[in-house]
């Protein structure tokens, strides 16, 4: 689904990624785990295309991200770490709109806004987004990055800055889209949820890979 090959991403003198190689399998929860600073987030914007390696490759589902990416994109959910909202929009009215950027037909975009908002246990659908909880908020934020079905997710620490109840049910949500066929990437720094919902994890230290194995063997 995944495949990185010598990627290396330079911001001036600051080596951010060095010579990564890294694969993601079809079907998997890939954790990438690091210390704040290791090129977790760099390399989860360089998977998305972002932004582009200063070096090497990033393909997926078999295309060069720097040759393909704008074809590849529409088959992507991504959920940046920071994700604000259109706060003086209803959720309903917020997921509508993004929905016309994916150029979902009205009919199917109002489907999958009930089966999301069902899914995510989201029942304000008609109050403001900046009326909402952050919890909610990210919950709103998840159901916007998988509007369009996207057979991969890229996902920044979605559980930041939650309570445990709600990290907990994101974080079954994420077995229950993987059990649907998705591919899922996320970085995090809970190693409980980590464990719990990761098939491999891969280890960013100062922007190198150190493993990237399942949590047994690691």
């Amino acid at each position: 689904m995944i495949k990185l090959t010598g990627v290396t991403k330079l911001y001036k003198d600051f080596e951010a990624v060095k010579e990564l190689d890294l694969e993601v399998r079809d079907g998997e929860i890939l954790g990438i785990i690091g210390h704040n600073g290791a090129g977790k987030s760099t390399t989860l914007k360089m998977i998305v295309g972002l932004i582009s390696p200063t070096a090497g490759t990033v393909e997926v589902m078999g295309r060069d991200m720097a040759k393909e990416g704008t074809y590849v994109k529409r088959f992507l959910g991504y959920l940046p770490e920071e994700s604000p909202l259109y706060e003086n929009l209803t959720v309903k009215e917020y997921l509508m709109f993004f929905s016309e950027l994916y150029d979902l037909p009205p009919a199917r975009a109002k489907e999958r806004i009930e089966l999301l908002l069902g899914s995510l246990k989201l029942p304000e659908r008609n109050k403001l987004t900046g009326e909402l909880s952050k919890g909610m908020k990210r919950k709103v934020a998840i159901a916007r990055t998988l509007l369009h079905d996207p057979k991969l997710l890229v996902l920044d620490e979605p559980t930041s800055g939650l309570d445990p109840l709600t990290s907990f049910f994101i974080v079954d949500y994420l077995r229950s889209l993987r059990a649907e066929g998705k591919t899922i990437v996320l970085s995090a720094h809970n190693l409980f949820h980590v464990e719990y919902v990761c098939d491999r994890v891969a280890i960013l230290k100062n922007g190198k890979l150190l493993v990237c194995d399942s949590m047994d063997k690691i």
